[in-house]
């Protein structure tokens, strides 16, 4: 009985491990929203780093949380770098690429509580009197993401917090 039980474990792991080397080898976790305010109005509240304490969740997991800007926090170039509790971990963020009232690429660099380097893109669609904003995260998965992936949802995981993200930019901007 003993041995039945083992093998069955072990095909069971194995079917894990196998499904897991299947999965895609690239991520991808995207939201929009309509926000009522133009995209030069929006803008600047995603250009420069330090306006993203008024938006976005992730700042508001940790009242403690040590943050350091770039002598620049706008634009192409300009840097953040946080190190706070369990929920944000440390890691950095660059802006690689600013398109004036269109979009905004990111470097992100995640150092704890694991190690990642991934792209988001921050763009703005004029609708009328409108913007759309799609956040997207995206970047390579390796391995240990993919077996990862088998249990907990990387778009659920994150996507509701891109989705609180842009409920509080939509709130910040519609204010103004």
């Amino acid at each position: 009985m003993l041995k039945i039980i083992l093998i069955a474990v072990v095909v069971v792991i194995a079917a894990i491990l196998i499904y897991a080397a299947f999965k895609p080898d690239v991520f991808r976790v995207e939201r929009s929203a309509l926000i009522q305010a133009t995209p030069d109005k929006l803008f600047p509240h995603i250009n420069d780093l330090r306006n993203w304490a008024a938006w976005s969740t992730w700042e508001r997991m940790d009242s403690q949380m040590k943050k350091t800007y770039s002598t620049n926090s706008v634009g192409q170039g300009a840097t953040y770098e946080w190190e706070g509790n369990k929920k944000v971990g440390h890691g950095r963020m660059t802006i690689a690429e600013s398109v004036t009232t269109s979009k905004v690429v990111i470097q992100l660099d995640f150092i704890t509580p694991f190690e990642a380097h991934n792209m988001a893109d921050i763009t703005l669609q004029p609708q009328g009197n409108s913007t759309l904003v799609t956040w997207a995260m995206y970047g390579p998965s390796p391995f240990i993401s993919k077996l990862f992936s088998v249990f907990i949802s990387m778009d659920k995981m994150i996507g509701k917090d891109f989705e609180a993200s842009l409920a509080n930019l939509k709130t910040v901007a519609e204010r103004q």
